[in-house]
């Protein structure tokens, strides 16, 4: 039970402790020195100082999990551990990574007598506690190869876990599970905000969200944070209204459009994020002024 963990944000730092508790023997690097030192002291984990380093403290038949940001990152690193694995090393991308990235990788791969395995890893920050839901993409044999690692790091060890399909299976699915989870945090968080626009009923709406999480048909993990967000700050004081897109949700939407399948819950909520960003000021700038135009309207001047 030996394996590699290269990158230890929030995420990967969690799965490397999570394993290393478990008893398996994890060999990580990390770029940061930081992220390296804050997994000192944390038994059966040991940190490389480069990943030369890494590859040559791993007996046998390597397991190499990425856990790196989707694009550049992964493919650098991916590039720099070529020369240093041998036929049958496994690599495991747990990141975002666009699926078809991640088939193109586990063709090229394959040709070089390496197995690739795309993990889509949902759980967050909390899943050093309770677990993670893994959605595996790759070979039969890769997946047998990544099994005992996939026990220790789901959430149940037989239903926590699933293998998808082939390469770029398990990327698509986690695709796909992340528009979902954008339309249920826009539904949840357009619900509250009009909850919150009619001060005359006094709705308390942090005791409300905890009184739907128990029986209710809305009740979930993604209800349970609002209830615990409503109830420390229910005004969202020193929040700015600004979401950031990390590409799942784009992919989504280009994947219903390709295919013809209408996602408009989904689209929806990814629109909402661009608009909090400001992509969409210059547009209500202007339609305030067509408005000005043809109806005479007021327009709001910017201070």
């Amino acid at each position: 039970m030996e394996i590699g963990i290269v990158g230890l944000g929030r995420m990967g730092a969690g799965m490397a402790r999570r394993l290393a508790r478990a008893g398996a023997h994890v060999i990580c690097h990390d770029r940061s020195e930081a992220a390296q030192k804050a997994l000192a002291g944390e038994a059966n984990v040991d940190c490389a100082e480069n990943l030369a380093a890494l590859c040559a403290r791993l007996a046998g038949e390597r397991v190499i999990v990425i856990m790196l940001p989707a694009g550049a990152p992964v493919e650098d690193a991916v590039r720099e551990l070529l020369p240093l694995c041998s036929s049958g090393d496994t690599l495991v991308d747990a990141g975002n990574s666009y699926y078809r990235d991640s088939m193109r990788r586990a063709m090229a791969l394959s040709q070089q007598g390496l197995r690739y395995i795309d993990a889509g890893v949902s759980g967050g920050v909390h899943g050093l506690e309770h677990g993670y839901c893994l959605m595996l993409g790759g070979t039969p044999r890769s997946i047998e190869i990544f099994e005992p690692f996939a026990r220790i790091l789901a959430a149940d060890p037989e239903r926590g876990w699933l293998h998808c399909g082939p390469s770029g299976a398990g990327h698509y699915a986690k695709m796909i599970h992340n528009g979902i989870e954008y339309g249920m945090m826009q539904a949840l968080a357009e619900g509250f905000a009009l909850l919150a626009a009619k001060p005359e009923l006094d709705i308390d709406t942090g005791r409300l969200a905890q009184t739907w999480r128990h029986g209710s048909v809305v009740r979930s993990w993604l209800l349970d944070l609002c209830a615990s967000i409503l109830e420390e700050n229910e005004e969202l004081a020193g929040v700015a209204p600004v979401i950031d897109d990390s590409g799942s949700g784009r992919w989504t939407a280009l994947e219903s459009i390709e295919l013809g399948v209408p996602a408009p819950v989904i689209t929806t909520a990814l629109m909402a994020r661009f608009s909090s960003q400001g992509r969409s000021d210059r547009a209500r700038k202007l339609i305030a002024m067509m408005r000005q135009r043809f109806g005479g309207h007021a327009v709001h001047k910017t201070p």
